[in-house]
C-alpha cells in the first residue's frame, strides 16, 4: 500500500470579479447621460447637420460623466449600424463591432490617455506622429485625453499645430475638471461643454433605478440622502450606494434613510429640526443637551453646523417663495422649514446665517470640536436679543445704548466718588402708533415706518401689547419684524398681535382726513369765501395754518 498525500478538494474555479456600481452603470447610450440635455442636444444637431467641431473639450465636477461622454462621442462618430452600413450617429447601436469595442476599451483606433502620467512632450510627439496615419478599421481616429491641464507647457505648445489643423480623420476629445489651467490658445480651438452637476432628484430617481436593477430595496429618503452627499456627481453617488447595499447586509435588507445616515455620519434631520427649535426659543440647556445627544451617537459637529446651515438656507429660500418640493425633502421637513420662514425675519435669517457660518469654520479648525460647538452655538442664543451693528451704533452715537441685564456683558464701572455720573433718563416710550411711526423713521426703518404709515389699524395700544387690524391682510412676518425692531429701539419687549375687530384708520387716513378737514376750515374763513367769489376760476393750491402747518 503506498502512501498518499492529500492535498485536500481541488481548486473551485473563481467567479467573475465583481463590478462597482459605478463602473457596472455606466452610461452606454446618450439617453442614459442624465442631467446633460442641453450638451446631447448639440452634439445631435451637429451629428445630423454633418457639422463637427474637430476637437472637444469637456470640462465639469468629478464624477458628471466627462470621459463617459467622451466614450460615447467616439461611439457615436464611428458607429456602423446593425447592418454595417450605417453613419455617425447620436444614437450608437451598441451591437455593431466598433460599438462593443470601444465600450470595452479595445478599439484600435480610440486612443485613451491619461494626462496625468503622461505630461511630457514625447507623449504628445507619439499622437502627432501617429495621427498623420490613417484609422486602421474606423471611421475616425479618435484621441481621449483625460485631466488635459495636467499637460506641461510644452507639451500643450506642441500639440496647438495639430490640434488647429489636425487631418480629417482625427478627433481630438479633452477632458478637465480644472478648465481654468487650459491654456487660451487651447480652449480658442475646441468647442466646449460644460457639463453640470446633476440636480438631485434626478440622481435620487437614478440610484432608484440602479437598486430595482440589483434587486435591493431602498427607501426613497435613503436614496436623497445619497444623492444630497453625492454632491451633484454620479459616481461619487453609486460609490456611496454601493457602500449602503454592503452596509444593509446580505441577508436582502433594505438600504434605511437611518442606515445611510449613520454610516455617514450625517446629523439626524429630526434631531436637528428640534435642535433648531431649542435655538430659537433661547433654550440654552436644551441646545446642549440636544448637541451632546447627537455627539454621543458619533455624529460630527461640524455635520451638525452643517445641517443648521442648511436649514437656515432652507427657510429663507422658503421666505423669498422658492419650492423645495423637489429637493429631496420630507414634508415635515418642509413644513417645519415654512413655520421658521414665517416667524423669522429677513435682518434674523441672516444674523442665524453669520453667526453659525463663523461658528462652522471654528469647529472645523479646533482642537475641541463640541466643545467649540457648544460654545458657538451659546452664542448663538446670546447674540439674538443683541441689536444688528448699525443699530448698535445709532445708540452709541445718541446715547441711548440700553444697560446690560443682569448676569450678562462686562459689568459697567463704579463712578468716581468725586465726580458721580447723573442717572441718564430712561428714554420715553412710544405711546400710539404715530409714536411708532417717528421713531422708526427717525432710527432709517424706512420700509417699516411706510407699512405703519399706510397699513396699520390700530385696535388696542397699550405697552407692552399692540393689537392690530387684520381685516385688511397684512403681511405674514410684519407683526414679528415690528415687535422685534421697537425691542431693539425701547430695549423693551413687546408683543404684537393680529386681531379681526376692526381698527382705527390707518395714520395715512387720519393725515388726509386732517388735512381735509383743515382745507374746509380754510375754505369757510369770510377771506378767502369772498376772494373765490370774486374769482370764480380760482382754487386753493396751497394754504398754512397758524399753528405753521403747511398744506
Amino acid at each position: 500500500m503506498s502512501d498518499s498525500l492529500d492535498l485536500g478538494e481541488p481548486p473551485q474555479p473563481k467567479g467573475a470579479a465583481y463590478r462597482v456600481l459605478a463602473r457596472k452603470y455606466r452610461p452606454q447610450t446618450f439617453r442614459e447621460l442624465i442631467g446633460q440635455d442641453a450638451m446631447v442636444t448639440t452634439l445631435g444637431n451637429a451629428i445630423r447637420r454633418d457639422r463637427l467641431a474637430h476637437a472637444f473639450l469637456l470640462t465639469g465636477v468629478r464624477g458628471v460623466g466627462k470621459t463617459s461622454t467622451a466614450r460615447l462621442i467616439a461611439k457615436a462618430l464611428n458607429c456602423i449600424g446593425p447592418d454595417g452600413n450605417g453613419g455617425p450617429t447620436i444614437d450608437p447601436c451598441g451591437v455593431c463591432e466598433p460599438c462593443r469595442a470601444i465600450a470595452e476599451g479595445r478599439h484600435i483606433d480610440v486612443i485613451e490617455m491619461d494626462a496625468a502620467s503622461h505630461t511630457g512632450i514625447d507623449d504628445i510627439r507619439e499622437i502627432i506622429e501617429a495621427s498623420r496615419y490613417a484609422a486602421v478599421s474606423a471611421r475616425y481616429k479618435i484621441y481621449i485625453i483625460d485631466e488635459v491641464h495636467m499637460l506641461s507647457k510644452a507639451a500643450f505648445n506642441g500639440l496647438l499645430k495639430t490640434l488647429e489643423e489636425p487631418p480629417g480623420h482625427v478627433k481630438f476629445l479633452f477632458a478637465t475638471t480644472e478648465v481654468n489651467k487650459v491654456p487660451v490658445t487651447v480652449l480658442s480651438r475646441c468647442q466646449r461643454f460644460d457639463l453640470k452637476r446633476i440636480p438631485a432628484e434626478l440622481l435620487a430617481a437614478h440610484f432608484a433605478e440602479v437598486a430595482r436593477a440589483e434587486g435591493v430595496e431602498a427607501e426613497g429618503d435613503a436614496l436623497a440622502l445619497v444623492a444630497r452627499a453625492a454632491e451633484g456627481s454620479a459616481r461619487d453617488g453609486l460609490s456611496i450606494l454601493d457602500q449602503a447595499i454592503a452596509h444593509a447586509g446580505i441577508e436582502g435588507g433594505a438600504v434605511t434613510a437611518d442606515a445611510v445616515r449613520d454610516m455617514l455620519g450625517l446629523s439626524d434631520r429630526g434631531a436637528i429640526r428640534t435642535l433648531f427649535g431649542k435655538l430659537l426659543e433661547g433654550d440654552a440647556a436644551g441646545v446642549l443637551a440636544n448637541l451632546r445627544q447627537q455627539y454621543d451617537l458619533g455624529v460630527d459637529p461640524t455635520a451638525v453646523l452643517n445641517t443648521l446651515l442648511e436649514t437656515v438656507h432652507g427657510a429663507t429660500l422658503i421666505k423669498i417663495g422658492a419650492d423645495l418640493s423637489a429637493a429631496g425633502q420630507a414634508a415635515e421637513e418642509r413644513a417645519a422649514l415654512a413655520e421658521w420662514a414665517t416667524a423669522l425675519s429677513f435682518p434674523a435669517l441672516h444674523r442665524l446665517w453669520q453667526l453659525l457660518l463663523k461658528g462652522h469654520d471654528e469647529v472645523a479648525r479646533a482642537a475641541l470640536p463640541i466643545e467649540t460647538a457648544e460654545m458657538a452655538l451659546l452664542r448663538v442664543i446670546h447674540a439674538a436679543s443683541l441689536p444688528d451693528p448699525g443699530e448698535l451704533a445709532r445708540q452709541i452715537a445718541t446715547g441711548g445704548v440700553p444697560a446690560p441685564a443682569a448676569g450678562q456683558g462686562v459689568p459697567a464701572p463704579t463712578p468716581a466718588p468725586a465726580a458721580p455720573a447723573a442717572a441718564a433718563a430712561e428714554p420715553a416710550l412710544p405711546a400710539s402708533l404715530r409714536d411708532v411711526h417717528t421713531l422708526l423713521d427717525a432710527s432709517d426703518r424706512m420700509r417699516l415706518a411706510v407699512d405703519v404709515w399706510h397699513r396699520l389699524r390700530v385696535v388696542s395700544f397699550d405697552f407692552p401689547q399692540i393689537i392690530l387690524s387684520n381685516l385688511a391682510p397684512l403681511p405674514a412676518e410684519l407683526p414679528k419684524e415690528l415687535a422685534s425692531e421697537l425691542r431693539a429701539l425701547t430695549g423693551k419687549t413687546w408683543k404684537v398681535t393680529l386681531s379681526p375687530t376692526p381698527g382705527d384708520p390707518t395714520l395715512a387716513e387720519q393725515s388726509a382726513a386732517a388735512e381735509e378737514a383743515a382745507r374746509a376750515a380754510v375754505l369757510a374763513t369770510p377771506m378767502v369765501a369772498a376772494a373765490l367769489a370774486a374769482f370764480p376760476n380760482a382754487e386753493l393750491k396751497q394754504f398754512k395754518l397758524a399753528g405753521g402747518n403747511q398744506a
